[in-house]
């Protein structure tokens, strides 16, 4: 790139990293309580992020920046990890959109999902575990005139409503290896219902959908067979996910030396002091930066180090969450402290698809497959 272009991209990302910090700093932390107490679904945050572009640099069409993706995601997650959260399931269905064969999808419907004028998430987390052998398959397609009939339930969805959509998977007529990948929408057709309430992310618009016979037409399929799709987005899917991660540690941080001017002679008794967590932290992410150069590697290689990668963020968010309770004592277990909450969404970072042990699950098998026989 030209060193006059190359200025250009840097500015450009700057300002638009300090556009989202805006957001975050101003009505995002205004509301983060009562989006964790009161389970309030911030769409009108999400829409001043896509307006201010920080829903799409991942996209082809504004040259598949992973890193400021990345970036703006742990901007937004250092104020509210569920709103963190819901960026990524935002950013993954942009993902799903883009690869559709139909222009009403890759085009008309992602351009309104970019700018954050139509919302939409995700529901491969079961897709992901079957695929895994973790789980079933929870949907089933057979062939119809016209496209498919889909039926099964899943129990937790997040980022969607009535009048949105998200991306899904479904087995075809039960065969292994017989996918398809599609767009679910919530026009009536699908029956959504509350999940049990959570300990936590409860901002973050999560139903259980039942399909009875839902008819999907041909348009609003994006893969069939999904799998060779599946495989190059396995990598984008797991990585932006470290934005959420990279964003609640440096929370944790930032609690942590909100005390320091009070307990600091105490708190240096303590492990993961804010000096060793910020290095630790400053590591992580410009690992994470570095593999996201380069997101559409499918290689085992690169795999296994996006999955350590994602582990890891798991790993240092817990111990930063407990870590910053520790500091800030009894203020911090408070139900509106920021470290009380933390805790919570370090926990979520850590269970979410895919959770420690699956990442674990898919390490082992990849690394058996590498030793020679």
């Amino acid at each position: 790139m030209p060193a006059r272009n190359m200025t250009q991209a840097v500015q450009a990302d700057t300002s638009l990293l300090q556009r989202v910090e805006g957001i975050a700093r101003g009505p995002l932390a205004a509301i983060v309580t009562d989006i964790d107490l009161n389970g309030h679904y911030p769409l009108e945050i999400l829409r001043a992020l896509g307006e201010a572009g920080a829903l799409a640099p991942h996209l082809q069409r504004n040259g598949a920046d992973f890193g400021l993706a990345i970036q703006a995601m742990a901007t937004v997650s250092r104020q509210c990890g569920a709103t963190g959260f819901l960026m990524w399931c935002h950013m993954v269905c942009g993902l799903y959109l883009e690869k559709a064969p139909d222009r009403a999808l890759n085009t008309d419907l992602l351009s309104t999902h970019a700018l954050g004028h139509s919302f939409g998430g995700t529901a491969l987390s079961n897709p992901m575990k079957a695929l895994a052998g973790i789980e079933r398959m929870a949907l089933e397609a057979t062939p119809a005139p016209g496209g498919y009939r889909i039926s099964g339930v899943l129990p937790w969805v997040s980022h969607i409503a009535p009048g949105q959509y998200c991306g899904a998977m479904a087995r075809i007529d039960g065969q292994k290896g017989r996918e398809i990948l599609f767009l679910l929408r919530f026009d009536g057709q699908a029956t959504l219902r509350p999940c049990p309430h959570f300990s936590g992310m409860e901002g973050t618009s999560t139903w259980s959908i039942r399909l009875d016979d839902y008819f999907l037409p041909a348009r609003d399929v994006i893969a069939v067979p999904a799998q060779p799709l599946v495989s190059v987005i396995k990598a984008p899917f797991i990585l932006l996910q470290a934005g959420m991660a990279a964003g609640i540690v440096q929370g944790c941080i930032d609690s942590m030396l909100e005390v320091e001017p009070q307990l600091g002679h105490v708190n240096r008794f303590l492990e993961d002091r804010p000096d060793t967590m910020q290095a630790e932290l400053d590591a992580f992410t410009q690992r994470a930066l570095k593999l996201a150069r380069t997101p559409g590697e499918t290689d085992t290689s690169y795999l296994l180090d996006v999955l350590d990668v994602r582990a890891h963020g798991s790993e240092l968010a817990l111990r930063a969450s407990q870590s910053a309770l520790l500091h800030q004592g009894a203020r911090g277990y408070l139900s509106t402290a920021a470290p009380q909450r933390r805790v919570r969404e370090a926990q979520f970072v850590a269970i979410v698809t895919p959770a420690i042990k699956h990442l674990r699950l898919e390490m082992a098998r990849l690394m058996t497959e590498e030793l020679p026989a």
